[in-house]
């Protein structure tokens, strides 16, 4: 049997693993509660529990080549130590990657979620192709990954593409929770979005808006998702929401392209979904913030294409073939050189093509 690769994506209230052969197909799923709050023991064993699950799918651990973990930052990747993530209490200074290593006998690679979320869609989806890439994931935060000549960049100390809390208004009355004012993701996260609704509509509360409706009358409620329907359906306070949205995200990835000049950004995240409203804005926005006008413009600016499976495919891309060029961790033995455009998922439902992004 061909060698796989266990995928696993740690997260603050789901653990995700999967099985990645090396053409890139996901062949099984497999989905756990974190159980986060009840401390590092129980959540570490939630861990263990969807490996010693892959390895019984693969038919024993001789036939995986190793396994790939990504968790919430901030991460050491050269070292393989979780530092001290705020959605998972008591894993301060937790070396991951050795006692995985040590416990199942297999090659053992962790990395930043955001950086293999940005090394996966390079390798596999929407970038597919391109080999310096800006990756962003827009959800309750703004995470970052900077891919170079297909190589995760992490900086001196390791924890480099914190794009997320790059100010881009240092007047702004919105302090981010990491303690500076006007970071993008203070201004423009999913949070952020409904705060601003909030605001506008206690501001103009005598305006008309689907947003009281859908909230309620507790704009405390209100959503993205409600503010993405509502600008759908013509709500004007819906509109100026996504239009300041759009707007925050394209002055500051205009900065990005002028700092990095990539040749194409993918943006993911359940923000991202809202779609053509939200792209046509930050495309709109970007030239007129940039050195670089002429090239600007023709940056691509995609919608992420491997949307929740995007953790697992990044944690498996560390030890595919490809990730041997990308990342020089490639310590087991021959694989079939992957083919990443041909990434396929199937899991629990079966063989089927990867879920093609937000139209934008």
């Amino acid at each position: 049997m061909r060698q796989l690769i266990a995928g696993i994506d740690i997260g603050g209230t789901k653990v995700a693993g999967g099985l990645v052969d090396g053409t890139g197909r996901l062949l099984k799923d497999v989905f756990v509660p974190t159980r986060a709050q009840e401390g590092v023991r129980t959540s570490y064993s939630q861990i263990l529990k969807v490996i010693d699950r892959l390895i019984r799918a693969a038919g024993g651990k001789q036939n995986l080549a190793g396994i790939g973990l990504c968790a919430p930052g901030p991460v050491n990747p050269k070292t393989g130590t979780v530092i001290n993530p705020p959605n998972l209490p008591g894993w301060k200074d937790f070396p991951l990657e050795r006692k995985i290593a040590e416990r199942f006998g297999l090659p053992a690679k962790v990395e930043n979620d955001a950086n293999a979320a940005g090394l996966a869609e390079a390798l596999f989806g929407a970038a597919c192709g391109y080999r310096h890439v800006f990756y962003v994931t827009v959800s309750t935060g703004i995470g970052t990954g900077i891919i170079i000549n297909r190589r995760v960049y992490h900086g001196k100390n390791g924890v480099a593409a914190e794009g997320g809390h790059v100010s881009i208004d240092y007047r702004s009355p919105y302090r981010c929770g990491c303690g500076t004012l006007g970071c993008i993701e203070a201004l423009a996260a999913g949070p952020a979005m409904a705060r601003r609704a909030r605001v506008l509509l206690e501001q103009e509360h005598t305006k008309p808006s689907l947003l009281r409706t859908m909230s309620g009358g507790h704009p405390e409620r209100i959503t993205p998702e409600m503010i993405a329907e509502a600008a759908g359906q013509g709500d004007e306070v819906a509109r100026i929401i996504l239009d300041e949205t759009g707007f925050f995200l394209g002055v500051w990835l205009a900065g990005m392209i002028t700092l990095l000049d990539p040749e194409a950004i993918v943006i993911g995240g359940g923000v991202s979904r809202i779609g053509k409203p939200l792209f046509d804005k930050i495309r709109e926005t970007i030239p007129a913030y940039t050195i670089n006008r002429d090239f600007a413009v023709k940056t691509p600016i995609l919608p992420a294409k491997l949307q929740e499976n995007v953790g697992v495919f990044g944690a498996a891309a560390l030890l595919l073939p490809a990730g041997e060029e990308v990342e020089g961790s490639w310590t087991g033995g021959p694989l079939p050189k992957p083919k990443p455009c041909d990434a396929h998922l199937t899991g629990r439902r079966g063989l089927r093509a990867l879920n093609s992004g937000t139209s934008a």
